[in-house]
């Protein structure tokens, strides 16, 4: 739990869960087929702030439980973007802990809204995880301004534009330079590519170049697998991936061919549904 001289510390929950593409074929590594979701806890001696959420009510109700082992007021929950998994928790936590306020940006709150209501929350989310996702759902208020505070600290909004979803944000801590990068950055996860295009990956590979001019120390994921560092290569390790795929996006004809091209120059990456998604997605453009 690294700690700056201010006295703030942060530390991270990795939950594992099954991926969302369910038609992957044969060939991957049937023990990387799952990804995992990172929720993290910013900590002063009094107060605690939380950035995402997950997706399912026993997952939250694991991070509620992780948030109360730490005896911090928790103040403020912070949604990074609005895709459901980092999102649907909102309704759990303010239940336990009715002090806090769940806020975000308003193109996050708006894209949260939207995955959280019908039709899309029935037909692809409820559909996938009938029975497990909280409902009904919970949004985030818009953030007034781009900053917060926990215990006098400043906590700074940094807008990404559209990684793997439209609207995304950052959380950057600067007493200890540490970026919690929601879906900017993944760590040892394939990349989820579903919503994207060609001039969109670019726009993401800008977005990490931006959190690594911050100069952090740390950098969260918001999918990691759990056991690696929070790294802030991982930065430059999720630019060249969108890099590589745009290339062989234009070198390959058909959705398994570029599946198959990144998986050789990917081969140990968790979720590779994700990547057939978004190989998938690539060759329907």
């Amino acid at each position: 739990m690294p700690e700056a001289t201010s006295g703030l510390r942060y530390g991270t929950l990795c939950l594992r869960r099954p991926g969302l593409t369910r038609d992957l074929p044969p060939g991957p590594r049937e023990d990387l087929q799952w990804v995992s979701n990172t929720a993290t806890l910013i900590y002063g001696e009094r107060d605690a702030v939380v950035v995402d959420t997950f997706l399912t009510i026993e997952q939250n109700q694991q991070l509620v439980d992780w948030v109360k082992s730490h005896n911090r007021n928790l103040t403020y929950i912070y949604i990074t973007h609005g895709h459901g998994d980092h999102a649907f928790g909102v309704k759990q936590l303010l239940e336990a802990f009715p002090q806090a306020k769940a806020v975000s940006t308003a193109a996050v709150v708006a894209k949260a809204t939207a995955e959280g209501s019908p039709p899309f929350f029935d037909t692809f989310w409820t559909s996938r995880f009938p029975g497990e996702v909280p409902a009904p759902q919970v949004f985030p208020a818009v953030l007034d301004g781009d900053t917060f505070t926990l215990e006098g600290h400043t906590l700074q909004v940094i807008e990404t534009g559209f990684t793997d979803c439209e609207g995304s944000t950052a959380l950057w801590v600067p007493d200890l330079r540490l970026v919690v990068a929601g879906d900017v950055a993944y760590n040892g996860i394939d990349q989820y590519l579903g919503e994207t295009t060609t001039a969109s990956r670019e726009e993401w590979m800008r977005a990490t170049d931006t959190l690594a001019a911050l100069d952090p120390v740390y950098v969260v994921a918001g999918h990691k697998k759990p056991d690696l560092p929070d790294d802030p290569k991982i930065l430059a390790e999720t630019k060249k991936y969108l890099a590589d795929f745009n290339r062989l996006d234009a070198e390959t004809e058909t959705a398994a061919e570029l599946f198959e091209a990144m998986l050789a120059l990917y081969p140990n990456r968790a979720n590779p549904g994700s990547l057939w998604g978004g190989s998938k997605r690539a060759k329907t453009l």
